[in-house]
Formats: C-alpha cells, sequence, structure tokens
C-alpha cells in the first residue's frame, strides 16, 4: 500500500482536491486509459492511502473512506473539436465566469484569484461554431509552467487530466437552446482519460470542449487537448453533477 498527500495548491473547492487533478493522480497507478469516479471530497494535506482491490480496480482511501475508484477503461470519442491557438485566445475572452463572478475563485484549474504559476488558469470560451451534436465548442489556451514538470522533463500526466476537467465543467454549463451558460453549481463525478502524450513546459497548448449529453443532474462533456504541433496530447469524457451551492464549497 503507497499513499499519496494532495497539496492545498491543487485545491477546486476552498477545502478538497480539484477533481481532474484527483482524478490523474490515482490514474498514474492505472496503466493505459482509465475510469475514475469520485465518491468523496478530497482532503487537502493529509495521507491518503492507494490501494488495489481483488477485481484489479484501485481505491484512493482517507482512513476507511472511500474517496475515488480507479479502473482500466478504453476511451474513444466520436468526433474530435480542435482549434487553432489564436482561436483558443479569443474564445478565452468569451469566458462565462467573470473574475467577479466565478463560483470558485482559486481553483487551481480555473480559479482566476490564482497568480499565475501557481494556478493552470484555463478560462474555455466559447468558439464561433457548434460540435457535431449541436453543441457549442469552448476552447481554451494552455501554456504549462514548468512547476508542473515531472523528473522525465515533460509535463505530468495528472496535469493534463487537470487541464481537461474545468473545461468540460465549462461546457456542461452551456444551455444550448438560449445560448447562454447556466450557473446551477456542479461537481465532477466520474472521468475518463487517455494520454497520449505529454507536452513540455512552454509548450503551447490548445483545450477544446463540448457538451455531449444530460441526463436529469448528470451532464456529460468531452475534451481535447492539442499541442503546438497539432498533434493530440490527450482526450477525457467527464460526467458532472448538479448539486446545492453548499455541496459544491464541500460544506456540511
Amino acid at each position: 500500500m503507497t499513499s499519496i498527500i494532495i497539496d492545498k495548491r491543487y485545491c477546486g473547492p476552498p477545502n478538497s482536491g480539484n477533481g481532474g487533478y484527483v482524478c490523474g493522480r490515482l490514474a498514474r497507478h492505472i496503466p493505459g486509459s482509465a475510469e475514475v469516479t469520485l465518491r468523496a471530497p478530497t482532503p487537502l494535506d493529509k495521507p491518503l492511502d492507494v490501494i488495489a482491490t481483488e477485481d484489479g480496480s484501485w481505491e484512493l482511501r482517507d482512513g476507511a473512506t472511500v474517496v475515488a475508484t480507479g479502473r482500466p477503461a478504453s476511451i474513444e470519442l466520436a468526433d474530435l473539436e480542435n482549434a487553432s491557438f489564436e482561436e483558443a485566445m479569443a474564445a478565452e475572452r468569451m469566458t462565462p465566469f467573470k473574475p467577479a463572478e466565478h463560483p470558485l475563485p482559486r481553483c487551481f484549474v480555473c480559479g482566476p484569484a490564482r497568480a499565475p504559476g501557481d494556478g493552470m488558469r484555463i478560462f474555455a470560451g466559447p468558439l464561433a461554431r457548434q460540435s457535431g451534436n449541436a453543441s457549442a465548442v469552448l476552447a481554451a489556451t494552455w501554456i504549462p509552467h514548468p512547476t508542473l514538470a515531472a523528473q522525465d522533463g515533460f509535463v505530468a500526466p495528472e496535469f493534463l487530466w487537470s487541464a481537461l476537467d474545468c473545461p468540460t465543467g465549462f461546457a456542461a454549463s452551456h444551455d444550448r437552446e438560449s445560448g447562454h451558460f447556466d450557473r446551477t453549481p456542479i461537481l465532477l463525478g466520474r472521468m475518463s482519460a487517455r494520454v497520449e502524450t505529454r507536452p513540455r513546459p512552454g509548450e503551447r497548448c490548445v483545450i477544446t470542449a463540448w457538451e455531449a449529453g444530460r441526463d436529469g443532474r448528470k451532464r456529460v462533456a468531452e475534451a481535447a487537448v492539442h499541442g503546438e504541433t497539432g498533434a493530440l496530447l490527450a482526450v477525457a469524457r467527464a460526467t458532472w453533477i448538479a448539486v446545492e451551492r453548499h455541496v459544491q464549497l464541500g460544506c456540511a
């Protein structure tokens, strides 16, 4: 049994880990593509046990509490969206949550209150086109900071999971009928991802995301990240859950 610590730098809500980052940390123990389900808020700054189960899956535990479960899973997206770096820069200016209105301003991935180099500052906004299923396509730029590098010099895989997290949340908040973004609080419930290759810090990357469906409180979105040459780096499918505001914040 091994343990990991989710540093407070990697928060999503104020007192728990960013969902994509937590998924990516657990997925490090799973060869190939993986599906991770978040089952409880992930505590910060304390050892969490990573346990292999008899059925080949993995659990992240805080004492007796199962925080997340992961398993190998294939992920194939029917269609992939891409955009130029310039198009993504223009889309960012249309991001739905302005700094004073952002629901989680200190989120490691999309929080506008995080300084450059501290947070990832990925602010997805809509492109002037739709996906194949008629939902909006969102895009954002991402230039990985040197602090995100693993020992081999490439960006650590959990940060690719992180980069694909919040853009899918923004896509899941887009109302295709009105063309606007609703403010219903949502939390990441499950994420599947496949990392093809990892960029180096400083590489100009583009993230695209689009809604893939809804079922009651569940909202599904997909995303892709491409590198500076246009090569596909990673893809993801995420399920978000509509919740009450106090649940989103991790309050009792």
